[in-house]
C-alpha cells in the first residue's frame, strides 16, 4: 500500500502524463491539413467573364477561400440552391482550389443595396449603377397623374457615370426606363391596356419585396408586381402576379457590370388572360436618354441587323450603344435573350430613326407577344429570362456572342476527385 506521499506523487504523475497527451493530440489536430476541393471550370463560354455556380451541398463547411494559380477569388453562397458563385474570367486558369477557411467565411461586400426615398439603389465600387422604384412616382407637373406609377428600373447607369434610362418623356409619358407591361390584352373578351396608361384600363405596380440581398459578388431582389385592371375603377382586380427577379453582378471589369432579370407570371383569373399580338408589350423594354437620336445611336443584332432593318426580326442578343454625354465616347448595354423564352431568338420592337418627328430617339424591347398571341392558363406560372451586360467604350459582336453562350450554356464547375 502507497504511503500518503507516494500516492500524491503518483497521482500528480498521471495529472501529468493526460496533460502531455492532450497537449500532444491538440499538436496533433492543429497539423492536420484544411480540406482542398480541386475543381476545374468546363464548358464554351470562356472568352468572356460569366458567373459560375460549384454545388456545395455534400460540404460541411461553409467558410472557404477560394483561389486560382494562388491568387484569391472572390465569392458567395447562395444558401437557398446551396451554390457557391464566383466570376471566371478568360485571363484565369479553368483549375480552381476551394480550402477550408478558418474563419466566418463572410467577405466585404462592394455591392451594397441601400433602401432610401421610395428606391432600392444599386452601388458598385460606391458608385449608383442601377435603381428600383418600389414607391408611386407621379410625372411632371402639368401631366395628368393618371401616369403615375411604380416597380420599374431607373437610372441605367454606366461605370463612367453617364445615364441610360429615361422616364415620363413628354413624347410618351408611360415610358419608364425598364419595364414590362403588356399592351393588347384580353380578360373576357374585353380588351384592357397594362402599357398606355392614360387610356386608364389598366397598371403594373410595386406590391412587396420577398427579398434583397447584397454581397461580394452579387446583390438582388425579389419583387411582387400586380398588373392591375382598372376598367370597373370601384372594383380593381389583379390579372397578373408578377415576381420581378434581378441580380447585379460585379464581373471584375471597371468599365463593364452585368445584371439579371427574370420574371416569373401567373394569372389568378377563371379563365386567365390572352396576351394578343402586338408590336409592343411584356417581355423587357427601355426608353433611352434624351441625348441619343438618329444620328449618334446605333444597334447590331445576333442576326446581323442594324437600326435600319432590326424592327420585327428575331434576335437572340442586340447592342444598343451611341455616343457618351462627352461626345468623345461611346457607352451601351448588350441586351440577351435566354433560350426557353417564348418565340426565341425573340422578336423585337426597334424604333426607326424618323421615330418621335424625325428625332430618331430611341427605344427597345424584347417583344415575344411580337407575332402569335400568348394564351395564359389560371394558375400556371411562366417565365421570361433576360441579361443584360451595360458598358462603357465598345463592345463587340463576337463579345456578345460569347456573353450570350455563356448565358445560354453556363460553364459548369466539375470537382476532380
Amino acid at each position: 500500500m502507497l504511503s500518503p506521499e507516494n500516492n500524491s506523487l503518483f497521482l500528480n504523475l498521471i495529472k501529468l502524463k493526460y496533460a502531455v497527451l492532450l497537449a500532444f493530440s491538440i499538436s496533433l489536430l492543429s497539423c492536420v491539413k484544411k480540406e482542398k476541393i480541386y475543381f476545374e471550370v468546363k464548358g464554351d463560354g470562356f472568352l468572356v467573364e460569366t458567373p459560375v455556380a460549384l454545388d456545395i451541398s455534400k460540404l460541411a463547411s461553409n467558410s472557404f477561400k477560394l483561389y486560382n494559380e494562388g491568387n484569391e477569388v472572390a465569392w458567395q453562397i447562395d444558401e437557398e440552391s446551396n451554390t457557391l458563385w464566383f466570376i471566371h474570367s478568360p485571363e484565369q486558369s479553368t483549375s480552381y482550389i476551394l480550402e477550408e477557411n478558418d474563419g466566418s467565411g463572410e467577405q466585404v461586400g462592394e455591392l451594397i443595396a441601400p433602401q432610401e426615398n421610395g428606391n432600392l439603389q444599386f452601388t458598385l465600387r460606391n458608385k449608383p449603377v442601377l435603381q428600383y422604384r418600389y414607391d408611386m412616382h407621379y410625372p411632371p407637373q402639368g401631366a395628368d397623374s393618371v401616369f403615375k406609377k411604380s416597380g420599374y428600373i431607373h437610372p441605367v447607369i454606366t461605370p463612367k457615370g453617364d445615364t441610360l434610362t429615361r422616364i415620363n418623356p413628354p413624347d410618351h409619358y408611360h415610358h419608364y426606363g425598364i419595364w414590362g407591361p403588356w399592351t393588347h390584352t384580353r380578360i373576357d373578351s374585353v380588351r384592357v391596356d397594362f402599357w398606355n396608361l392614360g387610356d386608364g384600363q389598366g397598371t403594373v405596380l410595386f406590391k412587396e419585396f420577398k427579398s434583397i440581398e447584397k454581397g461580394s459578388l452579387y446583390s438582388r431582389f425579389n419583387a411582387v408586381q400586380e398588373h392591375i385592371d382598372l376598367r370597373t375603377k370601384n372594383t380593381p382586380q389583379v390579372a397578373v402576379n408578377e415576381n420581378l427577379k434581378v441580380c447585379l453582378w460585379d464581373i471584375g471589369r471597371d468599365d463593364r457590370y452585368m445584371f439579371d432579370y427574370s420574371s416569373d407570371f401567373s394569372s389568378p383569373l377563371k379563365k386567365g388572360i390572352l396576351f394578343e399580338a402586338y408590336r409592343y408589350g411584356g417581355g423587357l423594354g427601355m426608353r433611352f436618354h434624351e441625348r441619343w437620336q438618329k444620328d449618334n445611336c446605333k444597334v447590331l443584332t445576333s442576326e446581323g441587323k442594324t437600326r435600319l432593318d432590326a424592327d420585327g426580326s428575331n434576335a437572340r442578343w442586340v447592342i444598343v450603344s451611341g455616343e457618351d454625354r462627352t461626345g468623345a465616347g461611346s457607352n451601351g448595354i448588350l441586351f440577351m435573350s435566354y433560350p426557353d423564352n417564348r418565340m426565341h431568338p425573340e422578336p423585337m420592337r426597334v424604333w426607326p430613326e424618323n421615330a418621335n418627328n424625325g428625332r430618331g430617339d430611341m427605344f427597345f424591347e424584347f417583344c415575344p407577344i411580337r407575332h402569335n398571341e400568348w394564351k395564359i392558363e389560371p394558375n400556371t406560372t411562366y417565365n421570361l429570362t433576360y441579361r443584360m451586360v451595360v458598358f462603357d467604350g465598345e463592345l463587340t459582336a463576337e463579345e456578345a456572342e460569347a456573353y450570350w453562350q455563356a448565358f445560354a450554356k453556363p460553364l459548369q464547375a466539375q470537382i476532380i476527385l
